[in-house]
């Protein structure tokens, strides 16, 4: 379909970041739709841990997290290949929740506030001509006074668009699988666990109704090793590590088959392409050994929300718009980031992650120097 309709702000992608992004323009009374490719609710490929620095800001834009009885995470555990283990506590913690709850119900109250939200719809590009933004998709055109792109990790745009992050040669940073699973097992309900294993590491926590995530990062090499079977992967290389072979041989999974991912990337980013502002991972995904990318996601479209706004009401040009959201993401995100890339090249040989592991067992204020560099201020 074609729609006459000229809205203030067209958002692609319909994530964490993307559906917050939503809830805020239009609580300022602009008018949004928002393109997303899949149908509410969905599993996505997510550890599901969020950092308590989101707690408020959720809870602003109606979420009422503080009835859904959701667990508090406050301890963090980290165990090597070998099974040397690092415990640590979280002094400002987080608390979990499944993507396919919470993206869900962030969904309904964007609906509740008058998005336009229209799911099974694949954006398939954007283009400013004349100051009106015009979105093909493929339930058909629509016009937009500004646009922004909350597509996740890797897209068709990105592709399109040719991203610089697209072309890198495969190394320690871009060439990523992703593994999700949704279990039944016995572990703290107050702690988050990040096991390391051959060129990975599986994170374990709770969430809502008694389940827990497990999702797993690895180079794509350990699975062309494994014959292309994440079960045989699992068994051979994951279940080197006894904490992951107890996991695998104690626990019950609930999904039928695992939710993946590939071609993960931690390669810097740019925040604007085609005039268009990105926001989530879209913009820069940060490692999960250094930071807690749920809680960037929606910090960030906090940014770009005032950003935009401004823009609407025609306090500044779409260049300074652009430019303010530039400075302002990388100022708040930029230390994280390059840290995050930092220590994620500790990480992958079975002998330098042992290694790091028992160092940092005996430097607790490094080791606590690097847990504030994962949670940021509340926002």
């Amino acid at each position: 379909m074609d729609n006459e309709t000229i809205y203030d702000c067209a958002i692609i992608g319909g994530g964490l970041a993307g559906l917050t992004l939503a809830i805020q323009l239009a609580k300022q009374d602009h008018k949004i739709i928002l393109f997303e490719k899949e149908q509410y609710p969905f599993h996505k490929v997510c550890g599901e841990y969020i950092s308590m620095e989101s707690w408020d800001f959720l809870e602003r834009l109606g979420l009422s997290l503080r009835n859904m009885n959701l667990p508090r995470i406050n301890k963090l555990m980290v165990s090597a290949p070998g099974g040397a283990v690092l415990n640590e506590d979280l002094p400002l913690g987080g608390f979990g929740i499944s993507r396919y709850k919470i993206d869900n119900d962030l969904k309904n109250i964007a609906k509740q506030e008058g998005v336009t939200i229209l799911e099974n719809c694949k954006a398939e590009e954007a283009v400013l001509v004349n100051d009106i933004f015009y979105i093909q998709t493929s339930s058909g055109k629509f016009k937009s006074r500004s646009c922004c792109g909350s597509f996740g990790k890797r897209s068709n745009l990105d592709i399109k668009w040719k991203r610089s992050f697209i072309h890198k040669a495969n190394n320690k940073l871009n060439n990523y699988i992703g593994v999700k699973y949704h279990i039944q097992t016995s572990f703290a309900d107050d702690s988050i666990a990040l096991h390391n294993f051959k060129n990975g590491y599986c994170g374990i926590s709770r969430i809502e109704d008694d389940k827990y995530c497990l999702c797993y990062l690895t180079n794509a090499a350990n699975l062309k090793n494994s014959g292309n079977s994440i079960e045989q992967m699992e068994k051979n290389i994951l279940g080197k590590n006894p904490f992951l072979k107890n996991i695998f041989e104690n626990s019950s999974k609930l999904y039928s088959q695992p939710l993946s991912i590939s071609q993960v990337s931690f390669q810097q980013k740019t925040q604007v392409e085609n005039n268009i502002l990105l926001v989530g991972d879209a913009a820069g995904m940060i490692t999960p050994l250094c930071g807690n990318g749920m809680s960037m996601a929606m910090h960030g479209s906090k940014i770009a929300a005032g950003a935009v706004n401004d823009f609407l009401r025609g306090k500044i040009n779409r260049k300074q718009m652009e430019t303010f959201y530039t400075k302002e993401w990388n100022k708040t995100f930029g230390i994280r980031l390059r840290t995050g890339r930092i220590i994620q090249r500790f990480f992958g040989k079975i002998w330098m992650t042992n290694l790091f592991v028992r160092t940092m067992k005996l430097s607790p204020s490094i080791t606590k120097w690097l847990i504030r560099q994962t949670h940021g201020e509340r926002f």
